[in-house]
Formats: structure tokens, sequence, C-alpha cells
């Protein structure tokens, strides 16, 4: 879901980093109050996880593409601030070394696959903590969440020049919406509730402590 530079009008980049800017600022506070010795290790880990299954893009239909992305994970274990901070860090290092997603795009691929995969995910994992499958459904909505956003985004560029030529992204809502979130849905969304299920269900096994990073 790497939204690339020129994918997106000077109007949604403005207003996609004025609404990530003060996301971004509080998140970094609450990220310094997570931080210690005990959870830096493991949410550098985790971040570390999301980077490289991120790196496994797979073209799609609507043109993008669709990956992993371990911040339903990270929310569930921490809480979903660190998941977006987190999620925004990977996806700023992927942009500036390997120019996998724009930088003027930065702000919307934070928001959709940091911001709203971290809290979707985090507060269906509350909503079904009692169930053993809760962390496989809170991976699953969180991205399918994150494709929704993308897809809108995408979906209201089209913007033709006088000469016939689109000035950012081509493709209308129709088709941005079934070829990203219809695929999030059938394969996407499983590929990580599989990966949010088999690494909570790891860790929490291994009894690492989480209980500062909840308080």
């Amino acid at each position: 879901m790497h939204i690339p530079d020129g994918y997106l009008s000077p109007a949604t980049v403005v207003a996609s980093y004025t609404v990530a800017i003060p996301l971004w600022v509080y998140g970094f506070k609450k990220l310094k109050e997570t931080l210690n010795e005990e959870t830096l290790p493991l949410i550098g880990g985790l971040s570390a996880l999301s980077f490289i299954i991120m790196m496994f893009n797979i073209p799609i239909p609507g043109g993008t593409s669709g990956h992993a992305v371990g911040a339903a994970l990270i929310a569930i274990l921490f809480n979903p601030w660190i998941g977006f901070i987190s999620v925004s860090l990977v996806l700023l290092i992927q942009s500036l070394i390997f120019g996998d997603g724009g930088i003027s795009a930065l702000a919307v691929n934070s928001l959709s696959m940091g911001f709203l995969g971290s809290f979707v995910g985090y507060y269906v994992f509350n909503l079904l903590k009692d169930k053993k499958f809760a962390p496989f459904i809170a991976g699953w909505s969180g991205i399918v969440a994150s494709s929704i956003l993308v897809a809108l985004a995408l979906g209201i560029q089209p913007y033709w020049s006088e000469t016939g030529k689109p000035l950012y992204f081509p493709f209308g809502l129709s088709t941005t919406i079934p070829a990203l979130v219809g695929s999030h849905m059938l394969f996407f969304g499983i590929v990580e509730g599989i990966f949010t299920q088999l690494i909570y269900n790891y860790i929490t096994n291994k009894n690492i402590n989480l209980k500062e990073a909840h308080e």
C-alpha cells in the first residue's frame, strides 16, 4: 500500500500532513513515556520485523501493492500510539533509503498503515480479547481499514490536463476500492491476521512482561 511520489495532488499532500503532524508529535510523546530498558528491545524488534515484512510487496491492480504491515501487532502488545509511530518510522526509512513510498505521500501512508491499522486493530482486539482468535481478527481488521483509506486517497485524485494526460493518480474510486479493499479482505488481510496471531501467541507464551507498556 505504499503510495509513491507523484500520485497525490498538492491539496491532498498538504491536508494529509496537516492531520499527521500533530498526531506524530503526540505519538512521539507517548513513545517517550513507554520506552525503557525493558520495552525498547521488543519495540525495536517488532519495528524491524514490520520493516522486513513490508519489503515483500506484491503488485496488485489499481496502481499500488499489497503486503503485511504489523501495526496491529505492535498496537495490541503496547498501545496504538506506539504502533503508529513505529510504522511511521519504518515508512520514513523505506522511503528515504529504498524509494518505497514517496515523501509527499508519507503522511497518507502513515495515517493509513500506521494510524488506522494500529487503532482499528487495537480496539477490535480489546473488543474480542477473551477470544483465542482476537489477534487474527485485529490484524485483518487493521489492514483492511488501512486499505480503505489508501483506496479513498488514490481514488479522489484523477484530474486530467487539457492534453488528456493524468496529472496525478489516474484511476477513480470504482477501480481503487475493489482493487485495494477487495484484495486486502480476501488475501493480504488473512496474511496479516495469521502473522499477528502467530507472533502474539509466541510473545505471550514466552511470558514477556508488557504490563508497564500499557500503563
